[in-house]
């Protein structure tokens, strides 16, 4: 005879009488197969490392952590930054939340062809995706690439009687889009042709002599670099298509034991997303 298994306490539920509202709480470095359109009509299929986290009420113990891969598994089939909206709905149902948060980062390999020879190969990106959803049904995401070039000092070139040094710059685009998702391919478009010179994944003999004389030719300073971007950042601010962005190149020195930093950001910021400006 089986006998009636008794009901399970609920000790999240519990009531909590320290009185701290805690912003966020939730789960962490989720690996998890993610795909999304790319600008030219292919489809990336990558994986992401997400986080997903809500608001929790000073009077309730815990929330119930099995419920957030529950939003995540029934989206496997969709997941994407299109859908982002759609998960932090579920978990503001299943949770009873006020706010929730999902962030997600994740590598796309893009095709590069050197400039010379043509050969092609893959290159990687770091690009980010965040998202904030209110029970009141304010959203906000945030964009994010982060992409390596090459710069070449102006100083050096300037008082050398040959030659400059060069330097890799990490440069860091963030933006708060409006109703339309921006395409990560544009982002990085945009930070590879305000550099000294973009990265190829192959370079041979006479793909070298360009990149190499191209950088020559194209000197910036890591403050060249953040302002360069920040126009072109500027004119989809004034467009409309961004609400706030934020632009950071940090340049890998090759003559000193420090870097080169600069950064700009303009617009508003929001006070969901304001903790993502510099993370």
């Amino acid at each position: 005879m089986i006998r009636a298994s008794k009901p399970l306490p609920d000790v999240q539920k519990t009531p909590d009488e320290r009185g701290i509202d805690i912003d966020e709480v939730g789960v962490s470095n989720i690996r998890y197969p993610i795909a999304f359109p790319l600008r030219d009509g292919g489809h990336c299929n990558t994986v992401a490392t997400v986080s997903m986290r809500v608001s929790l009420p000073h009077y309730e113990k815990g929330t119930h952590m099995s419920r957030f891969m529950i939003a995540l598994q029934e989206n496997v089939r969709e997941l994407s930054p299109a859908s982002v909206e759609h998960v932090l709905r579920e978990l503001l149902g299943l949770l009873d939340a006020d706010t929730a948060y999902l962030d997600m980062t994740f590598p796309i390999f893009l095709k590069r062809k050197a400039p010379v020879t043509g050969l092609e190969g893959l290159l990687d990106f770091e690009c980010a995706f965040k998202g904030v959803l209110k029970k009141d049904g304010t959203y906000d995401k945030i964009v994010e690439v982060r992409v390596n070039a090459a710069s070449l000092c102006p100083c050096s070139k300037n008082i050398s009687e040959y030659g400059a040094h060069n330097q890799r710059s990490r440069i860091t685009i963030k933006v708060r889009e409006h109703s339309e998702l921006m395409w990560f391919e544009d982002l990085i478009d945009i930070a590879e042709r305000n550099a000294s010179c973009q990265l190829y994944p192959i370079l041979k003999r006479p793909d070298e002599k360009f990149v190499t004389e191209k950088a020559y030719e194209n000197p910036k300073f890591v403050e060249d670099i953040v302002r360069d971007v920040a126009v072109e950042l500027l004119g989809l601010l004034n467009e409309n298509r961004i609400k706030y962005f934020f632009v950071s190149s940090n340049n890998y020195e090759s003559i000193h034991n420090h870097d080169a930093y600069a950064h700009v950001e303009r617009g508003e910021v929001g006070t969901l997303l304001s903790r993502f400006s510099h993370d």
